[in-house]
Parts: C-alpha cells; structure tokens; sequence
C-alpha cells in the first residue's frame, strides 16, 4: 500500500521523538509499506526569525513570508529540520532522500494573496520522482516548499503540501501524526471516527477553529481526490505509526 506521513514540526524538535518516528517508518518501508513523508517546521521557524531579530507575523494561521522569512524557510525547513529527519531515518537503516517541492517540479504553486508575501497555494502535484523513489525501496522526505515555472519559490503550508502530494501517489491512505490526540467534540472527547459531513458540520459549529479547522479541511480535501482515508493522531504516543498500520484505533479517523 501506498500512504504519505505527514509530520508535525513539533515532533521533530524533540531527538527522541524524532529517533522514534523515523525508527517506526523504516521498519514500516521494510514491511512493503511504499512511504512518503511529508514534514513542517513551524515551531523551529518562528525560533530561528526570533533569534535574528525578525517578527513572525500570521494571517488566518499563514505565516507572511516576506524575502528574509523565505530565506529561512530554505535554511530552515528544507535545510536543518529536512536533514536531521533524514539523517534520523538513515540511523534506523532506511534509504531517504531529502527533497522539497521544487525537486523536478514536484509541487507547482501560485501566490495565495499578496498580503501574505510568498505563501504558495499547490495547484498541481508531478509524482513521477515518488514513485520512482519509492518503487526503488527509498523513503522521499518532502519539506514544504514549492515553486513555480518562473523560477520563483512559495513557502506551502505543511497539510495542504501532504494533500497535494498524496493526491498526486495516490496514497491508500494520509496520515498527520499531530501533538493532540486527535479531533475533538463540543464536549471534548475524541471522535474515532468522522464522514466528510462530520467535518464540515464540526468547522460550521464552531467547534474545530484554527489548526483543527485547516487539518479537517485538508483531510476532507485529501478524500475528495481519493485518498482511502485520512488518520489524525498522536505522534508522540509509543509506536503510533506502527499501531496504526496494523489497524489499531489510535486518534480519529476519517472516511
């Protein structure tokens, strides 16, 4: 079966965390899992800007990227979060190669919104180098980052890259290992399990709101083109990605 991780930034900043997931996808490739990992980086973003000095400034929960903020976007993201996750997956004795959407045109992009500087909407995804990667036995590790035929580089956000990207593989199944346990009720207990008109209904109510609302609207959009199914859950738990490939209930699920 095909299926895309996308990793939260958050669990990556964490060493042992970081050793534990890619620990569980190598072994995950070596059971003939065929993976794509997409990756964020938020957390370690706003640190870097801070210590220079620059101000991260959000609009409905994007990052302005303004050409300072893409600089370090590329140092960053693609740069130092991208290599400690392969260099963490080469460790745990996996093949991986670490790209960014740029690579063979991967994810082609557009400008958002002016406003928001060089935040890139995907537009269209060329899976051909993931497929030939991951036929070949190599673990694609994608950071969020796309372009355009004019040269010109976007700064994605994290859920809406791993959509395009598992759109395009045409994953069996997506799945965001997150820092919450998955997706709440208006009474907060988790929802195992959630339709497409669950999701709209919990975004409409009020009850899913910022990172919540954009993670559902990118899982309802992932079904939409296809994909299987779309698991949200914690990344941090013992063997997460490892329960949830062998069926266990683990976070929300959504068909």
């Amino acid at each position: 079966m095909k299926i895309l991780v996308k990793l939260g930034g958050t669990l990556l900043d964490q060493d042992a965390l970081r050793a534990s997931l890619a620990g569980q996808i190598a072994q995950a490739e070596r059971d003939g899992f065929e993976i794509v990992v997409v990756h964020g980086g938020g957390k370690q973003m706003t640190r870097y800007l801070t210590e220079r000095g620059i101000e991260s400034r959000f609009v409905n929960g994007l990052r302005v990227t303004t050409p300072e903020t893409m600089d370090a976007v590329v140092k960053v993201l693609a740069g130092t979060v991208n290599h400690e996750l392969v260099a963490a997956l080469t460790k745990a004795g996996a093949s991986a190669v670490g790209l960014s959407g740029i690579d063979s045109a991967l994810a082609e992009a557009v400008q958002m919104d002016p406003e928001l500087g060089a935040v890139g909407r995907v537009v269209r995804s060329n899976p051909a180098l993931l497929c030939l990667l991951t036929a070949n036995h190599y673990i694609p590790v994608v950071a969020c980052l796309a372009g355009d035929s004019e040269g010109h580089m976007y700064n994605v956000n994290a859920d809406q890259m791993a959509v395009a990207c598992a759109g395009g593989f045409r994953a069996g199944q997506l799945i965001f290992l997150t820092d919450v346990d998955g997706v709440l009720d208006g009474s907060r207990r988790l929802c195992p399990e959630l339709t497409v008109a669950d999701c709209e209904r919990l975004i409409d109510d009020g009850v899913a709101t910022g990172g919540m609302q954009a993670k559902l609207n990118a899982a309802t959009a992932a079904l939409k083109q296809g994909v299987g199914q779309v698991r949200i859950a914690p990344g941090a738990a013992p063997d997460a990605l490892s329960r949830l490939l062998a069926g266990e209930s683990l976070g929300t699920r959504l068909v």
